[in-house]
Parts: structure tokens; sequence; C-alpha cells
């Protein structure tokens, strides 16, 4: 049995779950998110607590069981406490700001490359080298921080590029110069 997907997910008191069928909805403080599962699990809610059941034990079945569990257990976690990932941008004249609801940097490109915010997603900027995403859905949160860190990821001589706050880029030396 799998150690994750046996666990029951436990709900605070202002969260809701419908399950109807195939499809999961959690409603909470924050908002609410839906989420389609396979015939492979069933989902049942008793009483403050959710369970995931796999239908039968083939090796497939096993592999849905424990990550459905964990995707429900996000979008509990994600419509109460939110998600937030914070990018560091480092590089001399390198900076972010919000115009509106599209993202612009500045990172030694020819051009500034624009990023718009998906729905769902606040983005901010409290300081110009530093840039904060917010949101509900762990998945959207994630992919937005690495779409914004694909455009010009650290490099490893200089450390210069966008990076994840708690990321440490590895360094390498440069030339070895005349002897």
């Amino acid at each position: 049995m799998s150690r994750i997907g046996k666990l029951p997910i436990t709900l605070p008191k202002d969260v809701k779950v419908a399950v109807s069928g195939n499809t999961v909805k959690v409603d909470g403080p924050k908002g609410s998110l839906t989420l389609s599962h396979n015939n492979k699990v069933a989902v049942k809610q008793e009483g403050d607590q959710v369970l995931v059941l796999r239908q039968g034990e083939e090796r497939d079945h096993r592999a849905c069981h424990g990550l459905y569990q964990r995707l429900i257990s996000n979008m509990v976690l994600g419509v109460t406490r939110g998600y937030s990932k914070q990018l560091q941008i480092v590089g001399t004249g390198y900076k972010a700001q919000m115009e509106g609801d599209v993202l612009t940097l500045q990172v030694g490109l020819s051009h500034q490359p624009r990023y718009p915010v998906p729905k769902g997603l606040k983005i901010t900027c409290p300081k110009p080298n530093q840039i904060v995403i917010e949101g509900i859905d762990k998945q959207l949160v994630g992919q937005a921080a690495a779409d914004i860190r694909k455009i010009r990821p650290p490099e490893p001589y200089k450390g210069k590029g966008i990076r994840y706050s708690d990321e440490r880029v590895r360094r390498k030396v440069g030339k070895a110069g005349a002897k």
C-alpha cells in the first residue's frame, strides 16, 4: 500500500470538499479549485477527512494512489494558506517591474522580455531585483516561476541571471591566465 496514498487528508473548519463522480471541488477562504481524477482511484469524504482509495493492485493504480492524495492535499493547503515562490535577479542593471498585469524584465537582452500574469496569480516586485509569485494553485505558481527563470537562467561564471531565492548556483573558475 502506498505510504502517502493511505494517509487521510484532514480538512480545516473553513474548507468544503464536494466529490461528484470523477471530480473533486475544494472551496476555502482564498478561492476554489477543481480536479478531475481517473477511474484508477476513488475519492470519499468521511466527516472532516478525505480518503483516496485505489481500485486495483496494478502498477498504474498504485502510482495514481499517492499522486491523487497529494494533489488533493495540495488543493486544501492552497485554498487555506496559498503558495508563494520568490525569485532573485542578480546582475548589474538587471531589474523587474510590474506594468499593469505584465511583468517587464531588464536582464541584459537586446529587448525587454514581457511576461503576462496568468489568471489566478499575483506577481509583485517589492524590490527591483526581487519577484514574488503568489497563488492558490501550486502547479500554476511553480510553472510561472519556471517560465520567468527560463528567460535568463543563472550562468555559472558570474552567477548573473534569474534564480530562485533558495537556489545555489555552482560557480566555475574562469580562464587560468598566463603563468
